[in-house]
């Protein structure tokens, strides 16, 4: 089964929490370090169960969120 690595830049997120929203296994939350705009990122609570499905990298409206496929 593969695996999938997402990252966030936290430092262009304004937190308005869509890619915890629209993630379909809930594994998104928003984490309590503040960035430099000073919002909470978002971060993966159990990265293990991300399917890659990219809903949280195509709802982000700033284009903080990659996703990578890791390799077995």
């Amino acid at each position: 089964m593969a695996k999938f690595l997402v990252k966030f830049d936290g430092e262009k997120c304004k937190g308005c929490e869509l890619c915890r929203n629209f993630c379909p296994k809930k594994i998104i939350v928003m984490s309590t370090h503040i960035n430099n705009k000073g919002y909470c990122p978002p971060m993966i609570e159990r990265q293990e169960e991300c399917i890659g499905c990219t809903s949280c990298a195509l709802m982000c409206p700033d284009g903080a969120i990659s996703i990578y496929k890791e390799e077995d």
